[in-house]
């Protein structure tokens, strides 16, 4: 899990899906990548299983895979921040 988001750009697209379901397309304009590069690191982190698809009609929602991961990573936030004050 951690090697996965050892990626600055994963990071931060499972960041994005903390908040609820969210489109690919979105995700790309918030964080300022490209669609494919978006696809890309989605593709991988559904294989890792951090987060999880949903269709609705043509197009595809991700969002956090389950409560543990997005305790994980909330926990990590929280830790980082800690530090920085």
């Amino acid at each position: 899990m951690f090697k996965m988001l050892g990626d600055p750009s994963r990071l931060r697209i499972v960041i994005a899906t903390l908040e609820g379901p969210v489109s690919v397309g979105d995700i790309a304009e918030r964080l300022g990548l490209s669609l494919s590069l978006v696809s890309h690191h989605l593709r991988l982190l559904r294989a890792a299983r951090l987060v999880t698809a949903d269709r609705r009609g043509k197009q595809i929602f991700y969002m956090i895979h389950d409560q543990h991961v997005a305790h994980v990573i909330s926990d990590m936030i929280a830790h980082v921040n800690e530090d920085a004050e």
